[in-house]
């Protein structure tokens, strides 16, 4: 794409506000009478508004470049002449849309980039038809000004665009707000029956409170009477477990400098007071060595054994899998899960995964 030169800003914004109405004009009566209407402005702003774009020129960065030949005539004589062709990247912040805008007031310079959204880089390419490093630099620096020369002229419209697109939804949501309010004034006015579907636009939604799962008792008693964890439960624990360490992402003080033992009692702290009749320990002695989790029935029978570990790479993985069942599991424990913790620098984005 040519940077800053693929839409003109007036048709930019007119295009976003046509979505924007598009989105609002799509939710039911019964959703935008129900919900908090400032959060929702709020999501829908978050959704909307556009980051000023910042490029990082320290992070510069290029690889051996691709070599290719052209044909020439030299004095006289066919020759095959090498040509360098550099990618020189860049990270960048900000909303990457921009790179598209053409702004209202702009130098008139075009030139090529790609963007890669997956690790917010931008890059240029750069064709050198002789080993001459001073040449190399000076065109690169030639290029990257020519490339990115009207990034402040396109950032200037991002304050412009904030400023509109608040009062801007605002008033589409509480217009759309008004008329289903005004409607069921006038049906209550005629005493006009409201469809039992729809009733709940008068009240607020009752919040139901999600079904917990007990351990439950074998129906095999020739063979077994200690107490099982139910498929449905086992999906319970693991589910709690992936969305606490999910919900713990967002909130750096529940995990920031701690140790395994640190992060293993955000869980256990959870899994302890969420099952009736359960108890839940950590570092608890079971076979040939101590377990991070095990969570017990009240007459001490075990339902789930879990153990928790950094991440490592693959071969830790496996290690990890033999130490569980070599030390930690009995012939009766077949519920159990391994819980990794990535570290910054592992390629697992989330937090934490089972």
């Amino acid at each position: 794409m040519y940077a800053f030169g693929e839409i003109e800003w007036f048709d930019y914004k007119n295009a976003k506000l046509r979505q924007l109405e598009t989105e609002l004009s799509k939710l039911s009566k019964d959703y935008i009478l129900q919900v908090d209407e400032e959060e929702y402005l709020e999501h829908l702003y978050s959704k909307y508004e556009l980051v000023q774009l910042k490029i990082d020129y320290d992070s510069e960065y290029y690889e051996e470049p691709r070599k290719s030949y052209q044909k020439e005539n030299y004095r006289g004589f066919a020759r095959n002449r090498e040509i360098y062709e550099f990618r020189i990247s860049y990270n960048f912040t900000g909303s990457p849309q921009i790179f598209r805008i053409i702004p209202s007031y702009r130098t008139v310079a075009r030139g090529e980039i790609d963007i890669n959204l997956r690790n917010s880089s931008v890059s240029f390419s750069l064709t050198l038809y002789e080993q001459d490093p001073k040449e190399f630099f000076r065109r690169k620096e030639e290029t990257r000004d020519k490339v990115f020369i009207n990034l402040n002229n396109a950032n200037m419209h991002v304050k412009e665009w904030n400023c509109l697109i608040k009062p801007k939804i605002s008033e589409y949501f509480k217009l759309k707000k008004q008329k289903y309010l005004k409607e069921n004034s006038f049906f209550e006015a005629i005493k006009l029956k409201v469809n039992p579907d729809t009733n709940t636009i008068f009240t607020a939604p009752t919040v139901q409170r999600r079904h917990i799962p007990k351990p439950e008792k074998s129906k095999s008693k020739n063979y077994s009477s200690e107490p099982i964890v139910s498929h449905e439960m086992y999906n319970d624990i693991l589910n709690i477990i992936y969305e606490s360490g999910k919900s713990m992402e967002k909130k750096p003080s529940l995990y920031k400098g701690k140790d395994e033992e640190g992060l293993r009692d955000q869980f256990l702290f959870i899994l302890e007071t969420r099952y009736e009749g359960t108890t839940a320990t950590g570092e608890t002695f079971n076979r040939n060595g101590k377990t991070d989790i095990l969570l017990k029935y009240e007459d001490g029978t075990n339902l789930f054994v879990a153990e928790c570990k950094f991440w490592y790479g693959s071969k830790e993985f496996e290690k990890a899998i033999n130490q569980l069942f070599d030390r930690y599991l009995t012939w009766r424990d077949s519920k159990t899960a391994l819980i990794f913790y990535g570290k910054q620098w592992s390629p697992w984005r989330n937090f934490i995964f089972i």
